[in-house]
């Protein structure tokens, strides 16, 4: 299947591992220029080497709440153009409902509510400009099912899934989609720090292949939807 993503150009964010690393893979694989953005220079270089000539490392703290807009700046600067934001950034500590104290909420709303939404808006304009663009914000299947012991998730992801799903509607007469992947237990650095590892994980790499599709052209009428990935760990029937 033609994805439709050949010469389009791409932000990934907290692309140097896991998740997101594998979703930069698998749209530079379908023909798409990506930036991509980390703490950790090193393996951001590496992932960059790995995403090819059409690739633009921007060593930057996504949840620095100027970042969102700078990364956007350097994208348009190098490529002319951003057409698909796959928003991602590091998950919060795990911790029991009644754990976590007021800073902690609010670093975990920062980084996994606040960040996203940042960065859709500083996308939008050039989106708007060429009046199409896939926006695949990463969350987590806590959105579906929230997971007992990691309570700041949970907080932070579900109500970036209530902004997200009224932003779709907004989005969408625009030629502008806007969805949510959220992955279960895969085989990354974040489910061996949280102590979520199983004897079956899924792998990364099919997980960017499913954002490459929800960031395709035959996607264009799936919006605001929270697609589980998660090999059936969840039970939820919504």
């Amino acid at each position: 299947m033609d994805l439709g993503l050949e010469g389009k150009v791409a932000l990934v964010t907290a692309a140097s591992k896991g998740l997101g690393r594998a979703s930069a893979l698998a749209l530079a694989a379908e023909g798409a220029s990506v930036a991509i953005c980390a703490r950790g220079e090193e393996a951001l270089r590496s992932t960059e080497n790995d995403l090819g000539e059409n690739a633009l490392a921007l060593p930057m703290d996504v949840t620095e709440p100027d970042a969102p807009a700078r990364l956007v700046e350097a994208t348009i600067e190098r490529f002319g153009r951003l057409d698909v934001l796959v928003a991602n950034a590091g998950g919060p500590p795990p911790g029991r409902a009644l754990e976590p104290d007021d800073a902690a909420f609010e670093a975990a709303l920062n980084a996994n509510l606040l960040t996203s939404i940042r960065l859709v808006r500083a996308a939008l304009p050039h989106m708007r400009e060429r009046g199409w663009g896939r926006i695949c914000l990463i969350t987590s299947v806590s959105v579906k099912q929230p997971l007992p012991d990691l309570t700041l998730s949970n907080t932070a992801r579900t109500g970036l899934w209530g902004w997200a799903k009224t932003a779709a509607a907004d989005l969408r007469p625009e030629g502008i989609t806007l969805n949510l992947a959220c992955p279960g237990t895969h085989a990354t650095d974040r489910v061996k720090e949280t102590g979520h590892s199983k004897a079956q994980m899924g792998d990364p790499a099919d997980f960017g292949k499913v954002v490459a599709f929800l960031c395709s052209e035959p996607a264009n009428y799936i919006s605001g939807a929270a697609l589980q990935i998660d090999g059936a760990s969840s039970m939820g029937l919504l």
